[in-house]
């Protein structure tokens, strides 16, 4: 197959490309830096020509309002060039819980996403996942000080990327699921235990103080960005940070 790996440089897409390029289908990464701008249009009928499989991996350069309008541009444009090109199936990655938490203006665009490729004509797959390991210590700074980091018990349920890489790499080969498929890593933490495991594992001496209005996942209620019925990944925690 010919798969057009949309933000084909970046952590997940690089790596789908080359699940993808090893399971011996065609996949091609795009993204700025190989002339294809999917906010101006530029280049992308030639991204996505005799393409069989479109997968969208570009991301939002910022986590505010600005989100939507870039979800929703890129994505009328990635479609627009995707039906005129014949692509019989489109993928996307959003995020478990997605659609649970309209206080994050990042979420809500991300369900936008996932609306507007629903309301299209090309049949699609959407993969939720659950948070990056790969992206804990970014959030722990978000929070930290010299001394302390502050993080809220928000229930989380870290998956690797490599692992997320594989299960979009898994979707875009299969037959579109006109739905959504969840995976997740295989264990529950809540979030300021993660920054008790991280610090420790790092020889960190900083204190992790609970606060339930510390950062972003502060307006996450309950436990959504978990799913015991997801597709579990293999890699723990423990052994990602190992």
């Amino acid at each position: 197959m010919k798969i057009a790996v949309i933000g084909g440089t970046g952590l997940i897409g690089s790596q789908v490309v080359e699940n993808l390029t090893a399971a011996g289908h065609e996949a091609v990464p795009h993204s700025k830096s190989t002339g294809v701008d999917i906010l101006s249009g530029r280049g992308l009928d030639e991204a996505v020509a005799g393409a069989d499989v479109v997968v969208n991996l570009a991301n939002s350069p910022t986590f505010d309002e600005a989100s939507l309008a870039f979800f929703q541009t890129s994505m009328d444009n990635l479609l627009a060039a995707s039906d005129q090109g014949g692509v019989g199936h489109f993928v996307i990655l959003s995020i478990v819980g997605v659609d649970q938490v309209p206080e994050l203006d990042y979420y809500r665009a991300k369900a936008l996403q996932e609306r507007i490729l629903e309301a299209g004509r090309i049949p699609y797959s959407i993969v939720r996942a659950t948070q990056f390991m790969d992206f804990m210590d970014a959030v722990l700074s978000w929070t930290a000080d010299a001394d302390t980091v502050r993080l809220p018990a928000t229930p989380i349920q870290p998956i690797a990327s490599k692992d997320v890489a594989a299960a979009v790499a898994e979707v875009a080969t299969g037959a579109p699921l006109n739905g959504i498929r969840d995976i997740a890593g295989p264990e529950v933490f809540t979030l300021d235990e993660v920054g008790r495991i991280t610090l420790t594992h790092k020889g960190d001496s900083r204190t992790v103080v609970t606060d339930p209005t510390a950062g972003m996942f502060a307006l996450v209620k309950g436990d959504v960005l978990t799913d015991e019925n997801a597709q579990l990944a293999p890699t723990h925690y423990a052994d990602w940070l190992s």
